[in-house]
């Protein structure tokens, strides 16, 4: 790759931009000619986190106000892959629903852990008016 690529969206908080914000994670994905692992594996991954990542945000933090929105910002380098999802809610302990036991027929409450799984870094940080949910996803 060589070159540090970003990309920034910002898009209203209503779920039917999942699909497209997981679609250039994909897209990302596949793009990276120097990465040693499986791309369509690493696409999938991204795709989820970021559906996850995003839902959380719309329906949690944001809670469903049509008023509020999401910013996405993907970067990738040689290294390593980095999303950021942005929300304007009030936050909540990541490590602690991290270690939730969720029961497996719960609906809902297993995003965040599959968030740590996929992922090699995870943060959720204060951010001006809101939070930011950090993910690094190390390339080599």
């Amino acid at each position: 790759m060589g070159k540090r690529v970003e990309v920034n969206i910002t898009v209203p908080n209503q779920t039917k931009y999942l699909g497209m914000i997981g679609k250039i994670g994909e897209s990302l994905a596949h793009s990276l000619v120097n990465y040693r692992g499986d791309r369509s594996e690493l696409a999938y991954h991204l795709n989820v986190v970021l559906t996850e990542a995003m839902t959380n945000a719309i329906c949690h933090a944001n809670a469903c106000d049509p008023n509020k929105e999401i910013r996405v910002s993907i970067s990738v380098s040689d290294r390593d892959l980095k999303i950021k999802v942005f929300d304007q809610g009030s936050g909540f302990d990541i490590e602690k629903l991290a270690k939730l036991k969720v029961e497996k027929t719960a609906e809902g409450g297993r995003g965040i852990q599959i968030i740590f799984k996929l992922m090699d870094d995870v943060q959720y940080l204060k951010h001006g008016q809101g939070n930011v949910l950090e993910m690094t996803k190390r390339l080599h």
